[in-house]
């Protein structure tokens, strides 16, 4: 793996509001950044990221399988014993899942470690499967990439397709056709609109009819079910919003009631929770992909000495994250999680370059590892200050 820097196209950003990418730069920073690029072998992408990817969804959905039968991992989980048999019932339907990114800590040699799992609301997909790959098509073109280079980037058909299997699945669980999508979030916020308007056009592209939503404009029948402003019942519905939040939330004792089929389904929550890390790592000790991870009043906690990274159940965006170094903290972000608690992780540094620290994300979509992301931090916790440079693969 190689961070090779580039000249930088005079017109990117004309070209990036072009195609929709509107949140290219936040709070005057740059986000996007193709000042410099990150070069792959293709061996290095299929042995170290989209195997193990594929390795570490399955490993997933097993411990999914063991936490809906037993009550102790959900209750170290911290998910409201009120909906435990509504996600038990998720799980034994088969609910489709649509995507999710695993970040990963990779220096091109050796397995790649998880450093945790954006189950349920990931970001970052729009700059993956669309812009990035036009950066490749031009880079190449221009001659800043060599010719015959390649990405790892099947993201954008993958969803599509994803979209039309989730529309089936649905459909006969039931019991009739579902024709349309809702799509709800934030939409005062410009990356998760841009987001939400990512996966709305590619829903379309699947032969869907699509209604972009805001979580509080979502309405409840009298019968429970919920429904859009027009009233129009809500079979099938993308949420970009975290399940404890959904749980938290007035309208959230209604959600075992009603009939609405929620993308991500709520199975996710037992893997949107941190506490999956410790929890993998006792289903899996030694892994090479993993970390020895423990719940942080586990007196097992003290295997990882006085070096380790402390992380709340719940947290986005490195937020209330500290990374430990020989009992001294080295770096830390505040914020308002670990009310839950915490987890213990040990420590996996990221590769130091030139622009800062490298995580990389591996994406799965409709059960496929199909795509990477790479996001560069001046810190060695990634934060929401964080920005996205493309890769390829080098001939």
């Amino acid at each position: 793996m190689q961070r090779i820097a580039c000249p930088e196209r005079d017109d990117w950003r004309a070209i990036a509001e072009t195609h929709g990418f509107a949140f290219h730069t936040i709070d005057g920073a740059p986000y996007w950044d193709e000042t410099a690029y990150y070069g792959f072998t293709l061996d290095q992408i299929e042995r170290d990221i989209e195997a193990p990817t594929a390795e570490l969804d399955a490993m997933c959905r097993e411990l999914v399988a063991r936490a809906v039968g037993d009550e102790r991992i959900l209750t170290l989980l911290k998910i409201p014993e009120t909906y435990w048999t509504y996600i038990a019932a998720s799980f034994k339907r088969g609910d489709p899942s649509l995507y999710g990114r695993f970040d990963l800590c990779y220096d091109g040699t050796g397995p790649a470690k998880l450093l945790e799992y954006n189950a349920d609301t990931p970001t970052a997909l729009y700059e993956t499967g669309v812009f990035q790959w036009l950066w490749l098509e031009e880079a190449i073109a221009r001659q800043i990439v060599p010719a015959g280079s390649d990405q790892f980037n099947s993201v954008h058909e993958t969803l599509i397709a994803g979209w039309r299997a989730v529309a089936e699945q649905v459909g006969r669980g039931l019991g009739e056709p579902v024709g349309t999508v809702h799509l709800a979030g934030a939409l005062e916020s410009a990356e998760d609109l841009g987001t939400l308007a990512y996966l709305e056009d590619t829903a379309r592209q699947a032969g869907l009819d699509t209604v972009m939503i805001a979580m509080d404009r979502i309405g409840r029948k009298r019968n429970g079910d919920f429904v859009d402003e027009q009233d129009r019942p809500m079979a099938l519905a993308f949420k970009l919003y975290p399940w404890e939040w959904m749980f938290r939330e007035p309208f959230g004792r209604y959600l075992p009631g009603a009939s609405t089929r929620w993308i991500e389904p709520p199975w996710k929550a037992i893997l949107s929770s941190k506490g999956i890390l410790p929890l993998l790592w006792s289903m899996a000790p030694n892994h090479p992909n993993l970390l020895p991870a423990y719940f942080e009043e586990d007196p097992e906690a003290g295997q990882l000495g006085e070096s380790y990274v402390r992380k709340p159940l719940y947290s986005r965006e490195g937020a209330n994250v500290a990374m430990v170094v020989g009992g001294e903290v080295l770096d830390s972000d505040s914020g308002p999680y670990g009310a839950e608690g915490f987890v213990r992780q040990a420590v996996a540094v990221l590769p130091r370059t030139a622009g800062g620290y490298p995580v990389l994300g591996s994406w799965i979509v409709n059960g496929a590892a199909c795509g990477l992301s790479i996001r560069e931090d001046a810190s060695p916790i990634t934060k929401n200050t964080s920005r996205f440079l493309p890769h390829a693969i080098l001939p």
